[in-house]
């Protein structure tokens, strides 16, 4: 197989190239049923493409002695190469479930040719069908949640349907190994794209609660936009927003904090420092049961080496980040999260995400490690319906309030009017 040019680290053959060469041609020329066809004949069958000279070309793709292990990167790319496409398009987003699905059908075109042939053939199918089980094909499926349009939510539906809710979760969930560079620009913009749509309805709500409860003529009802009721809303819209500290918001009190932090002797006077900031914001009558020894605890071992050292913007951002590690969860290696469901299970949904925020707030180099962590939690509980996760449920549509009111362009005015 002749060796081509470097693609995310990978060398890619003449082979890959001249295939994805011809798909490039095919979709600026042929409507999206045309072209799922033909990728359902050139992958899925393996046989009856209608180009033979490119059906030998992805033959020697398969008889590569890597194809076990890298043919995932050429489906990927060859689906995204039409999804790039179909994505600028909103009429054809139900197109790219439709691609996505082929990978859940089964072969039906009988299997002709010699034996060498059939082999081929055989090997090619068992390979396409092991893609349903790699990160590639399940960040696919995402892709294809978040572009359809969203259903009336149920209760028995999987916990992942709700993906396209969550804007912060796109980056880390429909990008992995092998994404190519156009997609993730799509996909950055489709992000900014739903933020924006979020923060609008939520504005438009709130006008309508505050026009509501200062008018007695009948206004035309503004849905909820999120899945929390009207009163959790107000409830967290209060605690990410208004003056929850005297006369302080969570914004005001990490300001404060951080100039405080400037004053720090040492990383160990920062860190105790850091202990009553964020004890503070815990209800005391469960802090004082098991959490702030634990906490105090954790930072005590954190970073322990350092502790007569200057604090630094390097031991600040390191300290949050394994903060959001040990309050929400570390990896999907390592995926336990006790202290989060504790807290959740003792405080709320909402109490626990002012936590999280005021860890944000200090340090927004983090917030991404945020982001990153509720993208572990969805990957571990994606396929379970949303019936048995309604915590988490809530947890994710907190932490979208407290990052849209806080770290956007949102006007919060009519917002203080809401939650005085």
């Amino acid at each position: 197989m002749n060796t081509g040019s470097i693609y995310h680290g990978r060398s890619i053959s003449q082979e890959e190239e001249r295939l994805y060469h011809h798909l490039l041609h095919l979709v600026q020329t042929e409507p999206p049923h045309r072209l799922i066809e033909r990728f359902r004949l050139l992958f899925i069958e393996g046989t009856g493409y209608p180009d033979p000279e490119l059906q030998k070309t992805v033959d020697l793709l398969i008889q590569s002695p890597s194809a076990a292990q890298n043919f995932r990167f050429v489906l990927n790319r060859c689906c995204h190469i039409l999804i790039n496409r179909w994505q600028s398009r909103p009429h054809q987003y139900e197109k790219v479930a439709e691609l996505i699905s082929l990978f859940e059908s089964k072969p039906n075109r009988p299997i002709a040719g010699d034996f060498s042939r059939s082999r081929l053939i055989n090997r090619q199918r068992q390979i396409t069908q092991a893609f349903q089980h790699t990160e590639q094909y399940l960040t696919l499926k995402r892709l294809s949640s978040v572009l359809l349009p969203e259903l009336t939510p149920a209760e028995s539906q999987p916990f992942g349907t709700l993906i396209r809710r969550y804007p912060y979760l796109y980056e880390h969930c429909l990008v992995t190994e092998g994404t190519p560079n156009v997609q993730k620009a799509s996909i950055r913009q489709l992000q900014a794209e739903r933020q924006k749509q979020f923060e609008l309805d939520l504005s438009k709500y709130v006008t309508y609660q505050v026009r509501r409860a200062s008018s007695n003529r009948v206004i035309h009802p503004v849905e909820n936009p999120t899945l929390l009721d009207d009163r959790s809303l107000s409830s967290a819209l209060h605690q990410f927003t208004g003056k929850i500290d005297g006369n302080y918001t969570c914004k005001d009190v990490a300001k404060r904090f951080s100039v405080h932090c400037q004053q720090a002797k040492s990383y160990k006077h920062f860190k105790a420092d850091l202990y009553h900031y964020l004890t503070d914001a815990v209800n005391p009558a469960y802090g004082n049961r098991h959490f702030n020894q634990q906490l105090g605890q954790f930072l005590k071992q954190t970073y322990s080496e350092s502790e007569n050292q200057p604090l630094s913007d390097f031991l600040m951002t390191r300290t949050c980040s394994q903060l959001l590690n040990f309050l929400v969860i570390d990896s999907l290696q390592q995926p336990q999260h006790f202290v989060f469901i504790d807290l959740l299970s003792n405080l709320g949904a909402t109490a626990t995400t002012r936590l999280l925020l005021q860890i944000v707030l200090l340090c927004q180099r983090v917030k991404p490690y945020l982001e990153k962590r509720f993208s572990v939690l969805f990957h571990h509980y994606e396929g379970y319906s949303r019936d048995r996760v309604q915590w988490l449920v809530a947890a994710m549509e907190n932490l979208q309030l407290a990052l849209s009111t806080n770290f956007s362009d949102l006007n919060l005015c009519l917002v203080h009017q809401l939650v005085r």
